[in-house]
């Protein structure tokens, strides 16, 4: 009856608790079968697929599924004409951004942060332990790990640049036509 209770109000907390756990699992699953297998399993091969193909999963999933659906933002990146990259960023209009669960922000975000930090001292370990190619395995991860952190991170940002846009040019527009309205009863 007690996890009963508590399952149910931990569910009640998220919006999207299947989005939310989505989010962690790829994240929980390349960091748990890189550590068990370096660990116990002396097979560089498989660790490096496997590990590299659950973080590819989840940078994919944190970046076309769980940033839409948990932080109303998305971003990609496109090569023009001249060889120039150049970013791209969608987010929700306003309204939906205030709507948005703070609970599933807080996960999306901390873990986003969380599961580099995991990578960083990773990288350490490895380094420490003079093993080059399981160096390469986390440089990979970490590197897509800080792909979607520089994305979402600029994202936000041009997100919170439009919303300051469409207040400041919704506040001239009514400041207007108040005086507008104004001048035209006199």
């Amino acid at each position: 009856m007690f996890f009963h209770t508590l399952s149910q109000s931990v569910g009640e907390n998220y919006a999207n608790p299947r989005t939310c756990f989505f989010h962690v699992l790829f994240k929980a699953a390349a960091l748990a079968f890189y550590i068990l297998f370096a660990l116990f399993i002396d097979n560089f091969v498989i660790i490096f697929v496997v590990t590299v193909l659950l973080a590819a999963l989840d940078f994919w999933v944190v970046k076309n599924v769980s940033g839409r659906i948990l932080v109303g933002l998305r971003w990609w990146n496109e090569i023009n004409d001249e060889g120039e990259s150049i970013w791209k960023f969608e987010c929700l209009d306003q309204e939906s951004l205030a709507r948005m669960n703070k609970k599933d922000s807080w996960l999306f975000w901390w873990t986003l942060y969380l599961t580099a930090a995991a990578w960083i001292i990773l990288a350490i370990f490895s380094l420490i332990r003079l093993q080059a190619d399981y160096l390469l395995v986390v440089g990979v991860c970490l590197t897509l790990s800080i792909a979607n952190i520089i994305g979402f991170t600029k994202c936000q940002k041009d997100a919170k640049k439009q919303i300051q846009q469409y207040a400041s040019n919704t506040i001239a527009s009514r400041f207007s036509s108040t005086l507008q309205s104004a001048f035209s009863i006199v």
